[in-house]
């Protein structure tokens, strides 16, 4: 077990220096930098945006806000930022504040001072407990995170109002010497928003009308979604300017980050007695491509976003549906299917806000033409495009163009390979059709069949009346009713 210091004497004795918050994050993160270990582990699809920025603003000591949609791990990374800090931290024992044993600031920590000298008693507390979060909602209040004087307490204590010891501290200065974390902030109130301004600039907080300032040590995070994404509030402008870096997030921009995501985040991996459950790639990468459609889609609002937790939900439904159908059917080895996919609309249907036309059509509908497009989407990627004759055609004039830029014996330019399952077949048989003459067509050059031979016009016009008059019983050169006469007979 690792020696620790119990009291003040003791800690000096050890050589233990005293660093602020901003001091222990930057040099912890420098530490970790300098020995290639990541330090925001789990974080996916950031690694040349969100992750440098984070960084930059630790290193230089800022307070931070997260601006992004919903779904793309803004909390997370807010909590992982106590990778950052010692996993122990020496406070003055028995503090409500967590007061550094060299820095006492309260009443009840100045006499401890006063009385105990270099015996004051020091707690360890670790880094877990150094990190507080507050979700904002309109019915937050001063009370709640700054603090306020306590009527109760000071009946109990037998204190007056104005004695500093009747003051109930509120989540923030409790969370001193740690990182405080307030999710969704323009839900606060522009009142409660005035109240942090001293916290972000002077560093320090005034509770009621008492005369002692106390000096906060704590970083301040936030998280929000963009202005536009409701007009339930906003920041105000004083607080957006104390916010020193505002970090944008974003959406995974391609399907490896997001079924990397997805195979982090979602249980998929179950085990059944006797069953054995697979889940190709393929549909794994339709489970995303659905995620991608609706954030292409006309239909869906995009300025509230398609949350990446759609896609994670979406593959555990579709293995439960898995699931299901071989404990029904007493398959051994299940499968899925495209049918499966249906089985995922509540998961679309919840977390997929629609414009009024998407609305007019029903979210059902959408989620069934978003599945669609998804397919269409798989589908495109994976197969080569089905040409008609005219498009064959203009394949043709186009790769003779190519041939004679280079040359009577020129080459095809080479495509790029296709990858997927279906990738070796549809190589191959371009590497087979290579082979051959450049300037041979299947199509020109496969046998044509000879045209039928026609006889006059006049001939087919004789045999048709020739035609009527048996069907109509008439003798040779009567003319039926309405029948035209023949040129010869006009003249």
């Amino acid at each position: 077990m690792t020696y620790r210091p119990t009291t003040l004497g003791e800690l000096v004795e050890a050589g233990y220096r005293h660093r602020s918050v901003r001091d222990e994050m930057r040099e912890n993160l420098l530490a970790m930098l300098a020995r290639g270990e990541n330090p925001f582990p789990g974080i996916l699809g950031y690694d040349r945006t969100v992750v440098p920025a984070l960084v930059n603003a630790v290193l230089a000591r800022h307070d931070l806000i997260l601006l992004g949609l919903r779904g793309q791990a803004k909390t997370r990374i807010l909590r992982a930022l106590v990778n950052l800090l010692d996993e122990e931290t020496p406070v003055i024992a028995g503090s409500e504040l967590n007061e550094s044993p060299f820095a006492p600031f309260t009443k009840y920590a100045r006499s401890l001072a006063a009385t105990a000298g270099d015996d004051v008693p020091v707690a360890w507390l670790p880094r877990e407990a150094r990190y507080r979060e507050k979700l904002a909602t309109p019915d937050v209040t001063i009370a709640d995170l700054i603090g306020d004087v306590d009527p109760v307490k000071a009946a109990t204590l037998k204190k007056t109002f104005a004695d500093e010891e009747v003051i109930h501290y509120g989540i923030v200065p409790r969370t001193n010497r740690g990182i405080f974390a307030i999710n969704e902030l323009p839900d606060l109130a522009p009142r409660i928003q005035v109240g942090l301004l001293n916290i972000l600039e002077e560093r320090d907080l005034q509770i009621r009308g008492f005369p002692v300032r106390i000096p906060l040590d704590v970083v301040m995070v936030f998280s929000a979604n963009p202005e536009d994404y409701t007009n339930r509030g906003n920041i105000i402008t004083p607080l957006k300017d104390r916010i020193a870096s505002q970090i944008l997030t974003h959406y995974p921009r391609d399907v490896a980050t997001a079924k990397a995501i997805t195979d982090q985040e979602a249980w998929s991996e179950r085990r059944l007695d006797g069953i054995e459950v697979r889940l190709p790639d393929s549909f794994k990468t339709l489970v995303e491509e659905v995620a991608f459609a609706a954030r292409r889609s006309d239909l869906v609002d995009q300025a509230s976003g398609v949350s990446a937790r759609m896609p994670i939900a979406m593959r555990e439904l579709l293995v439960s549906n898995m699931e299901r159908r071989a404990v029904l059917t007493g398959e051994k080895v299940v499968a899925p299917r495209l049918v499966d996919l249906f089985a995922t609309l509540p998961a679309i249907t919840g977390k997929v806000e629609m414009v009024f036309e998407g609305e007019q059509q029903g979210a059902e509908i959408v989620a069934r033409r978003l599945i669609g497009d998804a397919v269409k989407a798989l589908f495109d990627a994976t197969f080569p495009p089905i040409d008609g004759p005219r498009a064959r055609g203009d394949r043709s004039r186009r790769r003779e163009t190519e041939e004679d830029e280079a040359g009577p014996f020129g080459r095809e330019r080479n495509p790029p390979p296709i990858a997927g399952p279906y990738g070796p077949v549809v190589n191959h048989f371009r590497s087979e059709r290579k082979a051959g003459p450049l300037r041979r067509d299947p199509v020109r050059e496969a046998p044509r069949r000879p045209r039928r031979h026609r006889r006059p016009r006049r001939a087919r016009r004789l045999e048709r009346e020739a035609g009527r008059r048996l069907r109509a019983g008439l003798p040779d050169g009567a003319r039926p009713r309405g029948a035209r006469p023949e040129p010869e007979d006009r003249a």
